[in-house]
């Protein structure tokens, strides 16, 4: 099983990165508008509409407030993936910082370089989106 492991330092508290990653039906305005343009949420299950049509189908495994940790897994996509567990952990790093860590696992591997590609890419968006919001907030 390939594992994708991003690592991604954001100027933002972690409550406040916390509370946008926790915030399962909002990823289209929370975490990468202009990429997700849509989510809904039906039970444990949300589906993510990708600003080229396509639809991911997820389930959210769980959402630790106590350890600031979502984990989720693609249960359907274009993609024809065996396996895809994901989670984002928030951790302090330094005063107004924080480290949002996204670790993925994913099967089969010749999947994992376009895996990878998406991550660092939601990654770009994630944190200017985040950052843009903790700075809205603190006026």
């Amino acid at each position: 099983m390939a594992t994708i492991r991003k690592d991604i330092v954001i100027e933002a508290t972690p409550e406040q990165v916390w509370e946008a990653v926790r915030d399962v039906g909002a990823v289209h305005r929370r975490l990468m508008p202009g990429y997700v343009v849509a989510t809904s949420i039906d039970g444990d299950t949300r589906l993510l509409t990708l600003l080229g049509g396509g639809v991911v189908r997820e389930l959210i495994v769980a959402v630790d407030d106590g350890a600031h940790r979502l984990a989720y897994a693609v249960i359907e996509s274009r993609m024809p993936l065996i396996h895809h567990h994901a989670s984002f952990q928030v951790f302090t790093e330094g005063a107004g910082h924080s480290r949002l860590v996204w670790i993925t696992d994913v099967l089969p591997h010749e999947f994992a370089t376009e895996i990878q590609l998406r991550i660092e890419r939601g990654a770009i968006v994630m944190k200017e989106t985040i950052e843009e919001e903790a700075r809205d907030s603190r006026y």
